[in-house]
């Protein structure tokens, strides 16, 4: 991987704010299909599907893509609802996070909307600790480029000053210094994020609002994370991109905003997208290719694309006896999903305080792990807010334990948001909506080694999706997208057309000689 400024889509050179990003060049190859094009077939409708579809499509493949659900968008769906006051609206599963480093995930929202104006920045981020004062970390004015970004953090930081820093044990930290992939798994895929905090003495308080806010967007508990996971967070965020820690937010539900401009694009593009279809089996056919089977039907394809959630995974490939080999198809089945989360959106008669931040990261607030007021910057909430003069708030609880009481877990996160937001507790409740999930990848400790790979045994048969590991510096929503792009380059290259280039984050620590301690810390005995 080298460095280079950011292109679009096009090649048009588009320079980012880090001239350190990373560039990954497909294999050389035409630049599309001329005459007879193979067809894929892609499983899966999320980021990574959509991805993948985008990376075939542009170069002449013809893909069908198929998603069990009504709509698009995977975790990042939306569907419609009416409320209570006879008022539509449309929930989904959740607030996520547009970081300005997940460079390949807006690179696919490009295709639909080259300037992006879909996507707005949210001023800050705020976290707050319910350990019985009022403490509050913002991100708002810590400087972007590293090392100065983690630096300005503790200095900004009420919750973690000089004496916290000087008790941590630096050759502990050190591994922190120089974050490469996939070396990082190799040192730390057996240790627990909860276990690396306590060995390089991470303070308590900056650990829940530093560190159990990035873990929890794992939607895990630090005990059960692999360190490896939490510590590559750290080089994305912290250490390893001068993109800075703020982000931006759609300013429309997922749907409008997002996968209806793409969905168009797609279909544009001759994608048959085959919404409400679940694939059921997928087999290796007679004479070269694979039969699908969906809808009782079966229809051969030349190559296909599995970019499904882990649970999806499990079940095509348990279906599917004849796929890739046993060895391949035992490590799926070992796959394990996170906790279930809870998402709980309400509809209040009144507005919150005028100060209150779009999004609020907390921690210790009886499971609650943030808040969010839409209606400070998604336009469907604030016209709902200013016809009734009230509120749309957005609730989360990630890692639940199983078999915990649904609605008493309900009832305690609206209890939580009154002592967070004060004001909420004289507020009328309009509607109340709640959404239990709990189809999340779970990226246990130890757990690196079975995770799938783009490649598999068959050469006609790729994985995408934010569970697959990778040799980039990629997480979560830009996982699913650089994984997408990956799957679709794979099948191009054996074919002999050049795929899509990407971007990623430097794939090391930025300075040399915090790099040159890092290494000093791994020879020591």
């Amino acid at each position: 991987m080298t460095a280079g400024v950011l292109t679009d889509r096009g090649g048009v050179p588009r320079r980012g704010r880090d001239r350190r990003a990373g560039v990954v060049r497909p294999a050389p190859g035409r630049d599309r299909f001329g005459g007879d094009a193979p067809h894929v077939a892609v499983v899966g409708g999320g980021i990574a599907g959509l991805a993948a579809a985008t990376g075939l499509a542009e170069r002449g493949v013809g893909v069908t893509l198929y998603e069990r659900e009504q709509g698009l968008g995977g975790r990042l769906a939306g569907w419609p609802v009416t409320l209570a006051d006879g008022s539509t609206a449309t929930m989904s599963r959740g607030f996520h996070a547009f970081f300005r480093q997940y460079y390949n995930l807006r690179g696919l929202l490009r295709r639909a909307d080259p300037g992006l104006r879909m996507l707005s920045g949210l001023p800050d981020y705020p976290l707050r600790h319910g350990g019985g004062r009022e403490l509050y970390d913002s991100f708002a004015r810590v400087p972007r480029t590293p090392p100065w970004s983690a630096l300005g953090f503790v200095a900004l930081s009420p919750t973690f000053g000089l004496r916290d820093l000087a008790r941590m044990d630096p050759r502990a930290a050190l591994p922190l210094l120089d974050v490469r992939v996939p070396r990082v798994y190799e040192e730390l895929d057996r240790v627990s994020a909860e276990d690396f905090l306590s060995g390089i003495r991470f303070p308590e308080a900056a650990r829940h609002l530093a560190f159990e806010v990035f873990s929890r967007s794992f939607f895990s508990d630090p005990g059960e994370l692999s360190a490896a996971e939490l510590v590559l967070m750290f080089h994305i965020y912290f250490l390893g991109s001068s993109e800075g820690l703020l982000f931006d937010v759609p300013d429309e539900p997922f749907p409008a905003a997002l996968w209806e401009p793409l969905s168009s694009y797609l279909t544009g593009l001759g994608v048959g997208l085959r919404t409400g279809t679940a694939v059921d089996e997928v087999v290796p056919a007679p004479g070269g290719g694979l039969t699908v089977t969906a809808d009782g039907r079966q229809r051969r394809y030349d190559a296909v694309v599995l970019a499904l959630d882990s649970g999806g995974l499990r079940q095509v490939v348990a279906e599917s006896a004849r796929l890739c080999d046993e060895r391949w198809r035992a490590r799926i089945g070992r796959l394990r999903g996170a906790p279930p989360f809870l998402v709980s959106r309400l509809w209040l008669d009144r507005p919150v305080a005028a100060d209150r931040p779009g999004f609020l990261g907390t921690s210790g607030f009886g499971g609650l792990d943030n808040v969010s007021v839409l209606d400070r910057w998604e336009g469907e909430a604030a016209r709902w807010a200013a016809g009734t003069g009230g509120s749309v708030v957005e609730l989360h609880a990630y890692a639940v334990a199983p078999g915990t009481d649904r609605a008493a877990q309900q009832r305690l996160l609206v209890e939580q948001l009154h002592r967070v937001y004060p004001e909420t507790r004289s507020a009328r409740i309009v509607d109340a909506l709640h959404e239990w999930r709990s189809d999340c990848p779970l990226f246990q400790v130890g757990g690196y080694g079975d995770r799938p790979t783009v490649r598999t045994p068959d050469p006609d048969v790729v994985v995408a999706g934010d569970l697959v590991r990778t040799d980039l510096p990629v997480a979560l929503m830009e996982r699913a997208a650089t994984t997408g792009f990956l799957a679709a380059n794979a099948l191009l290259e054996r074919w002999g057309v050049r795929g899509q280039t990407l971007w990623t984050v430097p794939d090391r620590g930025r300075s040399a000689g915090l790099r040159a301690l890092a290494r000093l810390a791994r020879r020591a005995p």
